[in-house]
């Protein structure tokens, strides 16, 4: 399985307060190719989900109220272009620059479970709504402890492998990809795809089990 590189709306918690948080990364989904307004160009996205262990709250789940670890996610155009936040972000992240040989194609899949620290701020919307956002990424200071594993189920979703969408992927995020370049070919070429040959059935002897 591979990604290779070459804030959610609608809830009524209260944004992360201001501040720096220790994060798990557990998500890392293919949004595919969408259009920029903006600069007239198509880009291809991605998202990172991390779960913050020191900040919690309560939700409801399958009918249940359970006490979780906040969350919070950035997009990022897929490319690791010597100006793209992506490397910027992961640059910072791992403490250490790419190499020649890693810009020529890294894994995004290698961050699912990782650690590091988020410097979290608040914005504004055009409509006077603040919202937490990821101001940037840090590598856990050196002998610091490491957090345990996720309480969140590691998700991964890359258009590469041909995945299918997790029920774990939260629905704004599938909406966003089922909006994609990428989402819309697939569905056309499953709709033109001739059915499926019957193969004929085998007598009891030749089950291979």
């Amino acid at each position: 399985m591979a990604l290779t590189a070459k804030e959610s709306g609608g809830s009524n918690i209260a944004p992360i307060e201001p501040g720096v948080y220790v994060g798990i990364c557990y998500g890392v989904l293919d949004l595919g190719t969408h259009e920029n307004r903006t600069y007239g160009k198509e880009e291809h996205r991605v998202l990172l989900q991390w779960e913050l262990p020191d900040c919690r709250g309560e939700f409801e789940r399958d009918g249940e109220k359970v006490d979780l670890p906040r969350a919070i996610s950035k997009r990022y155009t897929l490319s690791l272009h010597e100006k793209s936040n992506l490397r910027r972000d992961l640059e910072s992240w791992r403490g250490r620059a790419f190499t020649e040989q890693e810009l020529e194609g890294f894994d995004l899949q290698n961050v699912l479970g990782t650690p590091c620290q988020l410097q979290i701020n608040h914005e504004t919307t055009d409509k006077g709504k603040t919202f937490a956002s990821v101001a940037s990424i840090m590598s856990l200071p050196k002998g610091a402890p490491k957090p345990g594993k996720t309480e969140n189920p590691l998700t991964f979703f890359s258009f590469e492998d041909g995945g299918e969408l997790s029920e774990t992927i939260p629905e704004w995020t599938r909406e966003l990809i089922h909006e994609s370049r990428e989402w819309q070919a697939r569905r056309s070429s499953e709709a033109a795809a001739p059915p499926a040959a019957v193969e004929p059935a085998e007598d009891e002897e030749g089950i291979p089990f």
